[in-house]
């Protein structure tokens, strides 16, 4: 794992000092961040997780850092890559806990990274706001992981609503019932290729063709080979970048082209669409964005700015989300005791204002605002499912590839 010290703002790799004078520790709030740089999820981490992060501690720092009761304190980014790898994620927060003394952590990337970290992040008493993990069991983790907290969503949810949109497309006449289901196999994938066959079958579908894969295959063309021989209607794959990439390149090769082609993390990329360009167009995949929301807008334009790529179409916000989340209730709080911060985060009455809107955590630590499926649709991934969320855009079909 490589350290990296302090990191005000990130500009072509640079490191900066916190202010032009020296920094008392008073005047710091170290905040610890492990996630991949290298492994299977480095490419995903890359787009949604390490931007995000490293924008919001430059604009706080910017803006004078965070406002405590004894003066305003500059935030300090330690940075460790867990190598996609949930030992070493475990690892580098009791590292970053013990040895580097955070104050805070940044919750993992990824739903896998976030259930392996979560009994050391409770253990060892730090929130874990988390933006890139989505899970059906959010009550039993809230109940057994207090701290825990969601913003992005049920998989329930995410399920029901995308076999929504093949009901809709159904019901008025632009499908048949027939649908390929595929699916990473970590945590992620099984529990949402579970959830997504238990709501289609109830919901009249025939699931013609099933089968997983494991994390960071390269044997993505069977598959898709499977699909194309099923002839279905609808294509949904439970993805991470690396497969959705490959199984869209796959499927561009093998001309098979359902009406409804779906993929799951990263379709919402800026770069899935500057790899396939107007082929991209109809394709549908988790999440979405309001993008003529005025405040993504300008996370977008500050985001391309400081990093020089624009965010992901869904967790780059989130994930940014999470960190506003903490930063508020550091500064209601005046502290930076996490116990005090913790119990502020718990208490469900507390509404937090972000980049997604306005944010307020149920009894459970869920969020219950959030976007559920998003399309391709002249350039921008915008958002055509979402729970308490507004702007959503009407269902397009894919018509072909060309």
């Amino acid at each position: 794992m490589k350290r990296r010290n302090l990191m005000m703002s990130v500009a072509a790799g640079a490191m900066l000092a916190i202010s032009t004078g020296a920094a008392s520790a008073q005047d710091v709030i170290r905040m610890g961040a492990a996630a991949p740089k290298t492994g299977p999820l480095a490419g995903g981490a890359d787009v949604t997780h390490w931007p995000a992060v490293r924008l919001w501690v430059h604009q706080v720092n910017e803006a004078g850092g965070l406002q405590l009761a004894d003066g305003p304190a500059m935030i300090e980014l330690i940075e460790y890559d867990d190598q996609t790898n949930p030992q070493q994620t475990i690892q580098a927060a009791q590292r970053m806990a013990t040895q580097d003394q955070v104050d805070f952590m940044v919750a993992p990337y990824s739903t896998g990274l976030n259930l392996a970290a979560a009994p050391i992040f409770s253990q060892l008493g730090y929130p874990q706001i988390t933006g890139s993990n989505v899970t059906n069991q959010q009550p039993e983790l809230s109940a057994q992981f207090p701290g825990m907290f969601f913003v992005l969503g049920r998989t329930g949810v995410m399920a029901e609503d995308t076999a929504q949109v093949l009901v809709d497309l159904r019901d008025a006449g632009e499908i048949g019932n027939r649908v390929a289901l595929v699916n990473v196999a970590d945590a992620f994938g099984i529990e949402m290729a579970e959830i997504s066959r238990d709501v289609l079958e109830e919901n009249g579908f025939e699931i013609v063709y099933q089968t997983s894969y494991p994390l960071g295959t390269q044997d993505i063309a069977p598959i898709i080979d499977g699909a194309r021989a099923a002839e279905p209607d609808a294509f949904i794959a439970w993805s991470y970048p690396a497969d959705t990439f490959a199984l869209t390149d796959q499927a561009i090769v093998q001309n098979f082209s359902p009406s409804v082609f779906f993929t799951a993390v990263a379709t919402a990329f800026p770069s899935f669409e500057a790899r396939f360009g107007e082929q991209a167009e109809g394709v549908m995949g988790m999440g979405g964005v309001n993008p003529d929301d005025p405040a993504f807008q300008e996370f977008a334009e500050a985001h391309m700015e400081l990093t020089g790529q624009l965010p992901d179409y869904w967790a780059s916000a989130s994930t940014y989300a999470t960190l506003e989340i903490l930063g508020q209730a550091i500064e209601a709080t005046g502290s930076r005791d996490r116990a005090v911060v913790m119990e502020y985060l718990q208490d469900s009455s507390h509404e937090y204002d972000t980049v997604l809107g306005p944010v307020q955590f149920n009894d459970m630590n869920d969020n219950e605002r959030y976007w559920t499926v998003g399309q391709w649709q002249d350039g921008v991934f915008r958002g055509v499912a979402a729970r308490g969320r507004d702007g959503a855009a009407d269902v397009i079909l894919k018509d072909g590839w060309d």
